[in-house]
């Protein structure tokens, strides 16, 4: 009877166990990419699996495009950072539906990008980015004397480079405007400092990122229209924000799986579909990053505190992917 009583105890204290940590014996591979402000979110994401039981690999830090080709070939098993809309092209060039899914979500709502100048010059009269066509409104932007206006831009690899040198050919503003590409945190640095000095300055961000909490639109900023919607790749989304035109896709961020991981792992795919992070949240972690809370134990201070603040939420994640998993 002793021995009977144990044996049905010790059955239903693994069962618990396997319940609490579904994920336990699996490693996961997640590939991020090289924007380190993204990290925040993609960390919270990996305390989770590891809630769950799950090994969570070091993640491959790579280029936008290159996060999505990794997935196709197997060699990583989700992608926290996928946007939508403007980054359709990746998707569909690393397997599309076939060998992907943009889990539901979105893992991040209602995020921007577009075009900003400095609020002096909007207030001028400056209001499109197609006033960008005439000579004399261009020299406004110049930085380097050429007399065309220098657009703080998009790294190749990211997909926004391909909206704005789509937008540069579809408004006719080659001759104008000079888009300026490399490491952006630097750019925007040197934007910033120009901005400082009382000098116009026109960029093009998104939110969330720290950017937007540096030079704030409606204060120190403002969005740009552009004349009508034109997308690469005949993409066609709500560019319309607050009664602006953006010619950027309003757009949500969902994490990105191969369907295999997906199959394999019914805990993983639950947290990935009701886990969600406001886009204030990442705003607010990658503005601290800014003012020198960046390196990688203040991150996870910062994941810590997000975790203790949301305690309910990020806990009903865990409870509906383990009820996912029986």
């Amino acid at each position: 009877m002793f021995k009977s009583t144990l044996a049905a105890s010790t059955i239903l204290a693994g069962t618990a166990s396997a319940s609490e940590k579904p994920g336990e014996g699996t490693t996961v591979r997640p590939v991020i990419g090289l924007i380190a402000e993204e990290s925040f979110q993609a960390r919270i994401l990996f305390r989770a699996l590891e809630d769950l039981g799950y090994d969570v690999a070091d993640p491959q830090e790579v280029e936008i495009q290159t996060a999505h080709l990794a997935l196709a070939t197997g060699d990583a098993d989700f992608y926290p950072a996928h946007w939508h809309n403007l980054q359709t092209a990746f998707f569909e060039e690393s397997g599309g539906d076939d060998l992907l899914e943009e889990v539901k979500g979105p893992f991040i709502s209602g995020t921007l990008q577009g075009y900003l100048i400095d609020k002096a010059t909007y207030d001028s009269g400056v209001h499109s980015l197609a006033d960008l066509a005439k000579p004399e409104i261009a020299a406004k932007f110049d930085a380097d004397g050429d007399g065309k206006a220098d657009l703080a831009g998009c790294p190749p690899g990211w997909g926004c480079e391909r909206v704005i040198e789509h937008q540069l050919d579809e408004y006719e503003l080659r001759d104008t405007v000079t888009h300026n590409q490399g490491a952006y945190n630097a750019i925007m640095a040197d934007t910033i400092a120009r901005y400082e000095t009382g000098k116009p300055i026109l960029y093009n961000t998104w939110t969330p990122y720290w950017v937007s909490a540096t030079l704030v639109p409606g204060k120190d900023v403002e969005w740009l229209e552009v004349p009508y919607t034109s997308l690469p790749d005949g993409v066609e989304a709500d560019t319309t924000y607050e009664g602006r035109n953006l010619g950027f896709a309003v757009d949500n961020i969902y994490i990105l799986a191969t369907d295999e991981f997906l199959a394999d792992n019914p805990a993983a795919a639950k947290l990935f579909s009701v886990a969600s992070i406001s886009a204030a949240d990442i705003s607010a972690q990658s503005k601290l990053m800014t003012e020198g809370e960046d390196d990688s134990s203040d991150i996870d201070r910062h994941v810590d505190n997000w975790i203790e603040a949301h305690k309910a939420e990020y806990d009903s994640w865990l409870e509906q992917a383990r009820a996912a998993s029986e």
